[in-house]
């Protein structure tokens, strides 16, 4: 990007960021989650975590990648928010039509090696099936000796054409 296009981006998030603070901003809230959970969801735009499970801000802690897979910096996460913020419930949310499942791992790895001259190293974390892998995330979960907290893990797939959240049990 050149500085006019940053330039751009930022007065417009800021113009944003301002309507926000003066129209739906409602003050400090505590630091703990009010509802003591986690979510890990897949981080599509069309994913609205917030509203898809009734929260607001202050609920719950949020995080968000790509296909909302449960990796070492989640576990990491989620280990800090139950040590230091007091949360007991994780909720996994995967979706429909995610584009994790159009990721070919080896593919995407050589593309960027081409790309770069450097192979990544972390797991791409592609999948097939978003009711596999949320079952894969909540016993990675279970199996985690860093979590204090892991008779609450539950876990859904939204469905992108519908707004529905379909348990994965």
């Amino acid at each position: 990007m050149d500085d006019v296009a940053l330039t751009s981006l930022t007065a417009r998030l800021l113009d944003a960021n301002g309507t926000f603070a003066r129209e739906h901003f409602s003050g400090m809230r505590p630091l703990s989650p009010a509802r003591h959970m986690a979510v890990v969801a897949c981080m599509d735009s069309r994913l609205d975590v917030f509203d898809a499970l009734g929260l607001t801000n202050g609920d719950a802690h949020v995080i968000r990648n790509a296909g909302g897979v449960v990796t070492d910096d989640v576990i990491r996460s989620l280990m800090l928010s139950q040590r230091l913020m007091g949360t007991s419930s994780i909720v996994l949310v995967h979706h429909t039509d995610c584009g994790m499942s159009r990721v070919s791992e080896d593919e995407m790895k050589q593309e960027v090696e081409t790309e770069t001259g450097i192979r990544p190293a972390f797991a791409i974390e592609s999948f097939k099936d978003p009711y596999a892998d949320v079952r894969q995330s909540i016993a990675r979960l279970r199996n985690s000796p860093f979590l204090k907290c892991k008779d609450d893990i539950v876990g859904f797939v939204y469905d992108v054409g519908s707004g529905l959240l379909d348990p994965v049990i």
